[in-house]
């Protein structure tokens, strides 16, 4: 991790300071800045990570007894500079193997730079298409987080029943899936009940939602 001056950590619970700014043919900006003690990852509309204050996944932890859950292995499809694993590791004292899917190589460059060497838990990185990843893998995961945004818009390939198909596929028996989705507008949520009644329900039909600080997370069951 990129080591911050302890005045300027202190600041920036008060001042959010700019870090890095790059582009890709993905992202077209990637701004990385340092608030609240805490890199932030953001496109131009919304945030990517937060570390522990990416609170739609950290609420959804809370909520969930990580402790009476059997994960060893775990799959992240959209990795950004890795709050999953850190909060995983830092808040919720957990250390799990996790292999991380990432389209963007200047994400996973961030990501490795701000982020993942401050970490104990093992991290493997994957440059490639989520659901290309899935249709070669077969490995099976004990938790799957999908975080699949350009921007504010998840991709259409990964709002299908294949797609869904797929990853039930990869869970392993008891397995446990979260499925991160916008609900902070009235439109956002009619097009999540939407996706959640028309195409999630007939592949997991045990399946429910957690409305978490403006997103819905989407669990298996």
């Amino acid at each position: 991790m990129k080591k911050i001056a302890i005045w300027k950590r202190w600041l920036s619970y008060l001042f959010e300071f700019h870090v890095e700014t790059v582009g890709s043919n993905i992202n077209e900006v990637l701004h990385v800045s340092y608030s609240q003690g805490r890199y932030q990852l953001s496109t131009q509309n919304a945030i990517y990570s937060f570390g522990d204050l990416y609170s739609n996944y950290y609420d959804a932890f809370e909520r969930l007894d990580l402790e009476k859950l059997s994960i060893n292995n775990v799959l992240i499809l959209g990795f950004g500079l890795g709050s999953i694993p850190l909060m995983l590791e830092k808040n919720f004292k957990q250390n799990y193997n996790y292999t991380g899917i990432e389209i963007d190589e200047e994400v996973i460059y961030l990501a490795n730079k701000y982020v993942t060497n401050e970490l104990k838990s093992a991290i493997e990185m994957i440059c490639t298409d989520a659901l290309m990843f899935l249709e070669i893998n077969e490995e099976k995961y004990d938790m799957i987080c999908i975080d699949l945004f350009l921007d504010d818009v998840i991709p259409q390939q990964f709002e299908q029943q294949y797609f869904l198909s797929l990853v039930k596929d990869r869970l392993s028996e008891n397995g446990i899936l979260l499925y991160n989705r916008l609900a902070s507008t009235e439109q956002d949520k009619l097009e999540s009940e939407t996706f959640f009644e028309m195409e999630f329900l007939p592949v997991f039909p045990n399946g429910r939602y957690l409305d978490v600080d403006g997103n819905w997370i989407l669990l298996n069951e």
